[in-house]
């Protein structure tokens, strides 16, 4: 199977297990249910749920344990984006290819909408998974708490904002971003880790050094796109960062240094991989198209 071929297949898979799960717990506000729909389910690349299956796979991991652990890192991604929308922080109105959730609803619904989400991502990962060792399963809670909060995306969001019209340091903005965005990316790759066999514990730091580098790539393609993509392509506003005098690799290093710095990125993540006695090509695939992508 092609790695596009796969992709879709996952995606599709993660989309039918959203619904499902959304279904499942019908709220008796019909407002904010559709809202954690419109958040959740329209569009979106799967990118750390994706990350989730495959390093389960590659570690052995039961395929129930990683569809909880997907879902609940992706219902974590929506959330923030929805916050992160709101006017009180990037105040945008374009999501996805779709009116922003506080747009096409409204701003406390939307609230509502990322509060609600964020706790359905622990009620999903802390589901009975009989195949998974207790301790494990405590910890893949805690990796996704310790990624959403103070101290990973959260932490991460607040420096962003600080940051705005300040001029920031190369390592100043790396730790932005390695929260803001890096913390969940690496979450996603740890908690296919966590689920997979006892043999496979071993190569954790392993897959996290991969996710942390790749998550720091990311987002230097994601600033390099806000600059040369289009907002049709890329499916929100392009030019938002510079409009908004956001704190970029781009701005800071320029747009050639900073495919340089892509590239120096993408290596390390490689590198990281290595160590690792097993089959990783699929993520080296998935990392190569990741950081060549247009939107």
């Amino acid at each position: 199977m092609t790695l596009h071929s796969l992709l879709h297949e996952r995606r599709e898979h993660i989309n039918a297990i959203l619904e499902q799960q959304l279904d499942a717990r019908v709220s008796p506000a019909s407002n904010l249910h559709a809202a954690m729909h419109h958040a959740l389910v329209l569009g979106g690349k799967r990118v750390r749920p994706f990350l989730t299956y495959t390093v389960g796979s590659i570690c052995n991991a039961p395929e129930s344990a990683l569809d909880n652990a997907a879902a609940a890192v992706e219902c974590i991604h929506a959330y923030s984006l929805v916050h992160d929308d709101l006017p009180a922080m990037d105040n945008d109105d374009l999501r996805r290819g779709q009116p922003t959730c506080h747009r096409a609803f409204d701003e406390a619904t939307a609230i509502l909408a990322g509060d609600a989400l964020q706790t359905l991502a622990f009620e999903l990962l802390s589901s009975n998974t009989p195949e998974l060792p207790a301790e494990r399963h405590v910890a893949m809670l805690r990796v996704l708490a310790h990624a959403s909060g103070s101290r990973g995306m959260c932490g991460g969001q607040a420096l962003d904002l600080a940051a705005t019209d300040a001029q920031l340091s190369e390592p100043e903005l790396e730790q932005v971003h390695l929260l803001k965005t890096g913390a969940l990316i690496t979450a996603a790759v740890q908690l296919g880790v966590l689920a997979g066999s006892d043999e496979a514990q071993q190569y954790y730091a392993d897959f996290t050094q991969f996710a942390t580098w790749l998550g720091l790539a990311f987002q230097v393609q994601d600033d390099i796109l806000d600059v040369i993509g289009s907002t049709e392509t890329l499916g929100k506003t392009n030019g938002k960062d510079q409009a908004t005098n956001k704190s970029t690799y781009v701005q800071l290093l320029g747009l050639d240094a900073a495919r340089v710095k892509l590239a120096q990125l993408h290596q390390k993540a490689l590198q990281a991989l290595h160590g690792i006695p097993y089959n990783t090509q699929l993520l080296e695939n998935f990392a190569e198209q990741l950081l060549n992508r247009d939107h």
